[in-house]
């Protein structure tokens, strides 16, 4: 009931990964043709959004958004729009796979994606 969209914030150090990398993964582990719904869940905190840094990642950003319109069959509604205010998820929230992987979201929904991608 915030109006938040939950998102994850990334650092990253570029000479380990580059933004489209990030923006590549990004496209893999969502489904950026759904409006305001991933998976079973649904509402305006799941809108598909990329929140840039700067002009740079902005450019990079639209360019993966059209690239990526390419590969799917319906529009893409990802939104690229810039970084505001980031809130931290509540302490629950934080590493929640690593604290309740057998809890039925995580092994419905995260493992089999970490296993699609061939990720631990």
């Amino acid at each position: 009931a915030t109006g938040h969209i939950e998102v994850a914030q990334i650092t990253f150090d570029p000479e380990e990964i580059s933004y489209e990398k990030l923006l590549e993964f990004f496209f893999k582990i969502h489904d950026p043709t759904s409006m305001d719904k991933q998976g079973a869940d649904a509402g305006y905190q799941y809108h598909s959004v990329i929140f840039y840094h700067n002009k740079k990642q902005e450019k990079i950003a639209d360019k993966a958004v059209k690239e990526v319109q390419k590969i799917f069959g319906r529009p893409v509604v990802t939104e690229i729009k810039p970084s505001e205010n980031f809130y931290a998820a509540e302490d629950y929230h934080q590493d929640y796979y690593k604290k309740n992987p057998n809890a039925p979201y995580c092994l419905l929904v995260i493992r089999p994606k970490l296993e699609k991608l061939k990720l631990k």
